[in-house]
Protein backbone atom coordinates (compact mmCIF):
# COMPACT_ATOMS: atom_id res chain seq x y z
CA UNK A 1 0.00 0.00 0.00
CA UNK A 2 1.15 3.19 -0.82
CA UNK A 3 1.82 6.11 1.77
CA UNK A 4 -0.42 8.31 -0.48
CA UNK A 5 -3.44 5.68 0.26
CA UNK A 6 -3.27 6.13 3.86
CA UNK A 7 -2.88 9.75 4.06
CA UNK A 8 -5.53 11.20 6.98
CA UNK A 9 -8.11 14.12 5.92
CA UNK A 10 -7.64 17.13 8.23
CA UNK A 11 -11.08 18.48 8.19
CA UNK A 12 -11.70 22.33 9.41
CA UNK A 13 -12.99 22.72 12.70
CA UNK A 14 -15.76 25.23 11.58
CA UNK A 15 -19.55 24.99 11.35
CA UNK A 16 -21.18 23.43 8.76
CA UNK A 17 -21.95 26.51 6.07
CA UNK A 18 -25.20 26.09 4.04
CA UNK A 19 -24.97 25.10 0.08
CA UNK A 20 -27.81 25.47 -2.15
CA UNK A 21 -29.04 23.20 -4.50
CA UNK A 22 -30.73 25.15 -7.74
CA UNK A 23 -33.81 23.85 -6.61
CA UNK A 24 -33.54 25.27 -3.04
CA UNK A 25 -31.80 28.46 -4.40
CA UNK A 26 -35.10 28.90 -6.57
CA UNK A 27 -37.65 28.24 -3.90
CA UNK A 28 -36.14 30.53 -1.62
CA UNK A 29 -36.08 33.12 -4.26
CA UNK A 30 -39.62 32.59 -5.02
CA UNK A 31 -40.93 33.24 -1.40
CA UNK A 32 -42.31 36.16 0.29
CA UNK A 33 -40.05 38.35 2.43
CA UNK A 34 -41.40 36.95 5.83
CA UNK A 35 -41.07 33.26 4.58
CA UNK A 36 -37.68 33.85 3.66
CA UNK A 37 -36.54 35.19 6.62
CA UNK A 38 -38.08 32.20 8.80
CA UNK A 39 -36.74 29.81 6.49
CA UNK A 40 -33.37 31.28 6.24
CA UNK A 41 -33.09 31.27 10.42
CA UNK A 42 -34.27 27.82 10.27
CA UNK A 43 -31.47 26.31 7.90
CA UNK A 44 -28.64 28.18 9.88
CA UNK A 45 -29.99 26.59 13.17
CA UNK A 46 -28.60 23.27 10.72
CA UNK A 47 -24.99 24.72 11.33
CA UNK A 48 -25.23 24.36 14.80
CA UNK A 49 -24.58 21.37 17.14
CA UNK A 50 -26.68 19.65 17.70
CA UNK A 51 -28.77 20.87 14.95
CA UNK A 52 -31.65 22.80 15.43
CA UNK A 53 -35.33 22.10 14.75
CA UNK A 54 -37.81 19.23 13.88
CA UNK A 55 -35.45 17.03 11.55
CA UNK A 56 -35.95 13.44 10.86
CA UNK A 57 -33.51 10.80 8.87
CA UNK A 58 -35.40 9.83 5.65
CA UNK A 59 -35.49 6.69 4.81
CA UNK A 60 -34.86 4.63 1.62
CA UNK A 61 -32.14 7.19 0.17
CA UNK A 62 -28.02 6.88 -0.01
CA UNK A 63 -26.94 8.97 1.00
CA UNK A 64 -28.41 9.87 4.45
CA UNK A 65 -30.94 12.81 3.69
CA UNK A 66 -32.52 14.46 5.99
CA UNK A 67 -36.32 16.63 6.27
CA UNK A 68 -36.18 19.69 8.28
CA UNK A 69 -40.06 20.75 8.70
CA UNK A 70 -40.67 24.43 9.55
CA UNK A 71 -44.47 25.22 9.18
CA UNK A 72 -45.88 23.83 6.54
CA UNK A 73 -42.49 23.76 4.37
CA UNK A 74 -40.32 21.01 4.57
CA UNK A 75 -36.24 21.09 3.93
CA UNK A 76 -34.21 18.03 1.83
CA UNK A 77 -30.52 18.34 3.26
CA UNK A 78 -27.75 15.99 3.90
CA UNK A 79 -24.42 16.90 5.56
CA UNK A 80 -21.32 16.66 3.27
CA UNK A 81 -17.62 17.11 3.21
CA UNK A 82 -16.08 19.70 0.42
CA UNK A 83 -12.48 20.08 -0.92
CA UNK A 84 -11.15 23.04 1.29
CA UNK A 85 -9.04 25.01 -2.17
CA UNK A 86 -5.78 27.14 -1.16
CA UNK A 87 -5.74 26.31 2.90
CA UNK A 88 -2.76 24.66 3.33
CA UNK A 89 -4.23 23.72 7.26
CA UNK A 90 -6.99 21.65 6.06
CA UNK A 91 -7.62 19.48 3.15
CA UNK A 92 -12.22 19.25 3.83
CA UNK A 93 -14.84 21.42 5.19
CA UNK A 94 -17.97 20.30 6.56
CA UNK A 95 -21.09 21.84 4.33
CA UNK A 96 -25.12 21.40 4.71
CA UNK A 97 -26.21 20.39 1.31
CA UNK A 98 -29.73 21.83 1.24
CA UNK A 99 -31.50 19.74 -1.48
CA UNK A 100 -35.14 20.80 -2.10
CA UNK A 101 -37.33 23.20 -0.15
CA UNK A 102 -41.31 22.65 -1.13
CA UNK A 103 -44.36 22.39 0.86
CA UNK A 104 -45.71 19.20 2.67
CA UNK A 105 -47.73 18.03 -0.02
CA UNK A 106 -45.30 18.17 -2.67
CA UNK A 107 -41.88 17.51 -1.77
CA UNK A 108 -41.41 14.04 -1.80
CA UNK A 109 -43.32 13.74 -4.94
Amino acid sequence: MSRSQNKVLRIMDAPPEPKYSKPAAKAIKAMDKSTKEVMKEAIEGLTETPPKGDIVLLQGYNPKTFRLRKGKYRVLFRYEMEPVENNADYDVKKIVRILDIDSRGEIYK
